[in-house]
């Protein structure tokens, strides 16, 4: 080899050994010089525990709650926030959220035509608001289950990105379902204004082949979670409420396919048998659920299907139900009926209640409100938290880093004033949000 080239790469080698001392002397600094920070409130939730713990410390490194726990030691470096009379709590969850989605600011007809004029990037706009006061209200994770344009996708990735603030995401694109159920957006219009009969790519699917092409064309376009509809819904018009719009084979079809690609499968569904047959399919939960019987109760405890009941949706569309179309009323008003006994008996027996909203169906950022609903049908108010933390954490498969304040733990904290078991809509005054080791959200005076 010449001496020149010889020259050439014993010059490169000493710049890159150079180059590559400076980056581990940048990581070393960097590392050494990661921030404590020690919380520190009159009480912590741990996500778990049936009870609270008094003068609450959560010590946390980078991202990292390094430990959680009563009247620990705080290093003499540590940042501290002290947040005084106030709850320490993992970040609240709602597994059944819209971000991308407003059926609440404008009567329901005209919600309908604007949703046939308003732009894709119009509407990523609009959902941008929708994620920051989610966020705000101490909601650092979701489970997003159902929107159109892939809308979902591309605000998690955002989030996640840094480029827009708002929780942590879990989505479900479009929502799988039949010719003419909950989910044809083609419902109520004239036939054939739309051109094309819905198929798989907008998530209507008929026949088990056909559900199974919409599963896959779904996690192909992003989806982390499948969510379908198997049985009619409320604000859809032509649909009965209660009727189950696939069969046993499609549903089976549908589990399968999602859970042999290792996504987990949420099912609309207000009837009980319909429920019946997607317990028996192997759902991994059932959202809403008004008219489930004791006796489907008590399979879904047996199977370990998760309920997420959606109260505070049924509360907003009652508020204002005679600005709904009268077949709309109907069904709302019956489902709304059935829904309270259902939940009465689902906490009686036992069955795994997850914590979800239905957001976009009342305005975002009011999640909490949920939590006086359960408690008022029975649920005891620790139990409800536990609902928004661990339980959601172990239904949307991130209980290895989220749901509990513990060792190891992603830092996703919030804090609320006083004693939530004493006064649950102490969930609804959040003063204080921490995501991934980061204030986002912290009241003035504390």
């Amino acid at each position: 080899m010449p001496l020149r080239a010889l020259s050439y790469n014993g010059a490169m080698s000493q710049l890159l050994h150079r180059i590559l001392c400076v980056l581990c002397a940048l990581c070393l600094t960097s590392s050494l010089g990661a921030e404590t920070i020690a919380l520190k409130a009159a009480h912590l939730f741990d996500g778990k525990a049936k009870t609270l713990v008094p003068n609450g410390v959560v010590l946390i490194d980078g991202n990292t709650i390094t430990a959680a726990g009563s009247n620990l030691a705080v290093p003499n470096d540590a940042k501290i926030i002290d947040l005084g009379d106030a709850t320490l709590s993992p970040g609240f969850m709602d597994a059944h959220t819209h971000l991308t989605g407003d059926f609440y600011s404008e009567p329901y007809d005209e919600l309908r035509l604007k949703d046939l004029e308003d732009s894709v990037a119009t509407l990523a706009f609009k959902s941008v608001p929708h994620a920051r006061a989610t966020l705000a209200a101490g909601f650092t994770s979701v489970r997003d289950v159902g929107s159109e344009f892939f809308l979902d996708v591309a605000l998690r990735n955002a989030i996640a990105a840094g480029i827009v603030e708002g929780p942590r995401m879990l989505v479900a694109t479009k929502g799988i379902g039949a010719t003419g159920g909950h989910f044809d957006r083609s419902n109520g219009f004239r036939d054939g204004l739309f051109g094309r009969q819905k198929d798989y790519t907008d998530g209507i699917a008929d026949g088990p082949e056909e559900v199974r092409k919409a599963v896959r064309y779904e996690v192909k376009n992003g989806a982390d979670v499948i969510k379908a509809a198997v049985s009619g819904g409320v604000l859809s018009l032509t649909d009965e409420v209660d009727v189950p719009q696939f069969s046993p084979e499609e549903m089976k079809a549908l589990v399968e396919e999602s859970h042999r690609l290792r996504k987990k499968v949420a099912v609309h569904c207000h009837g009980d048998e319909a429920a019946r047959e997607a317990i028996n399919a192997g759902v991994d939960s059932i959202e809403h659920g008004s008219f489930l019987k004791p006796a489907t109760l008590e399979l879904m405890k047996a199977k370990g299907t998760y309920l997420t009941p959606t109260l505070i949706a049924a509360e907003e569309i009652l508020g204002k139900i005679d600005k709904y179309p009268p077949a709309v009323q109907a069904k709302a008003r019956a489902a709304i009926a059935a829904r309270s006994e259902m939940f009465r008996n689902a906490v009686k027996i036992g069955v795994k209640i997850s914590f979800g909203t239905d957001a976009g169906v009342y305005p975002h950022g009011e999640n909490a409100k949920e939590f006086a609903l359960m408690t008022g049908l029975g649920m005891k108010p620790i139990d409800a938290l536990i609902c928004a933390t661990s339980v959601d954490a172990d239904l949307l498969g991130v209980s290895a880093k989220l749901g509990t304040l513990e060792k190891g733990k992603l830092a996703d904290i919030v804090a609320m004033p006083g004693d939530p078991t004493q006064d649950i809509t102490a969930t609804q005054r959040v003063n204080f949000v921490m995501k991934d080791g980061k204030v986002v959200r912290q009241d003035a005076g504390k």
